[in-house]
């Protein structure tokens, strides 16, 4: 069975890999695809077949899914790009005859209204209509985008715009896993996940920094135009800094929040916890 894995060169690409190896596929059977050779070069050096290609790109997503089974589409970073783009592969992989097709969606993409869940919503849209057997693996947030800023919650705080609502968030390495076993599963078509590791909220995550390093962390509530304001002032673009500040609004309505177990189940181990996250990032 050929598995194509498309953003293979990204964090999550990567580690989806690396997983699919470590569970037992063959390295002959498993073709990394992305835009970075370099990065393409690297993976090569496991044994798996690599490609490079471009969501923008017909033509090298037709070469790559040539004779693929299944293909994982890994949702593109560019924010108001992905849709051309993801429907580009799934326009390839209809083409390439393509047993199976599995997508990386956001938690309640269906019905969640934040900005950043319209184009997953358009993309699963698009590859219901497409006719190929798909999974969509709706990942709530990752534990690394409050991780990476554990530094600037020791100095001023967390601040969010959540009204107290609950983050399912999980590491990469989890959801990588679960997509690993997804694309490895003979029964994982026609199924929508809702994958999120055990939740907390803002002041949570604030208690549980303040307690892994010893150093007082404070939890403020702000309004979404308050919280747009304090990212553009760190030097974020106005734009994207709506789309975080969006996120939050939809925190606060329990769009990140996931309750179904999914994610436990397919890796077959308790997700990784907050608490074991920061101290992964606060050892010496």
């Amino acid at each position: 069975m050929t598995i194509v894995v498309t953003g293979a060169t990204g964090q999550l690409g990567r580690l989806v890999v690396e997983s699919l190896l470590r569970r037992g596929a063959s390295p002959t059977d498993v073709v990394a695809t992305g835009r970075d050779e370099a990065r393409l070069a690297e993976l090569a050096t496991s044994g798996v077949r690599t490609a490079v290609t471009d969501y923008a790109d017909a033509a090298s997503l037709a070469a790559a899914f040539q004779g693929a089974d299944r293909v994982l589409l890994i949702s593109g970073s560019e924010v108001g790009q992905r849709l051309p783009q993801h429907t580009a592969v799934v326009d390839a992989a209809k083409a390439a005859g393509v047993g199976q097709l599995l997508y990386t969606s956001i938690s309640h993409a269906d019905t969640a209204q934040m900005a950043l869940a319209t184009e997953h919503r358009e993309t699963e849209r698009v590859i219901r209509e497409s006719g190929i057997p798909f999974t969509f693996l709706r990942n709530s947030w990752y534990l690394e985008n409050y991780l990476s800023q554990v530094p600037t919650h020791l100095e001023h705080g967390v601040v969010g715009a959540t009204r107290g609502g609950r983050i399912s968030a999980a590491t990469r390495a989890d959801y990588a896993d679960a997509a690993a076993v997804a694309l490895l599963a003979d029964d994982s078509a026609g199924q929508v996940l809702e994958l999120g590791g055990p939740s907390f909220t803002l002041a949570e995550l604030a208690a549980t920094v303040a307690s892994v390093s010893g150093r007082e962390v404070t939890a403020t509530e702000v309004s979404a135009e308050e919280l747009t304001a304090i990212l553009v002032g760190a030097g974020l673009p106005q734009g994207y800094a709506q789309v975080l500040a969006s996120a939050d609004e939809g925190i606060g309505r329990g769009e990140l929040e996931v309750n179904t177990g999914d994610l436990e189940r397919l890796i077959g181990r308790p997700p990784t916890t907050l608490r074991e996250a920061i101290e992964q990032t606060l050892a010496p």
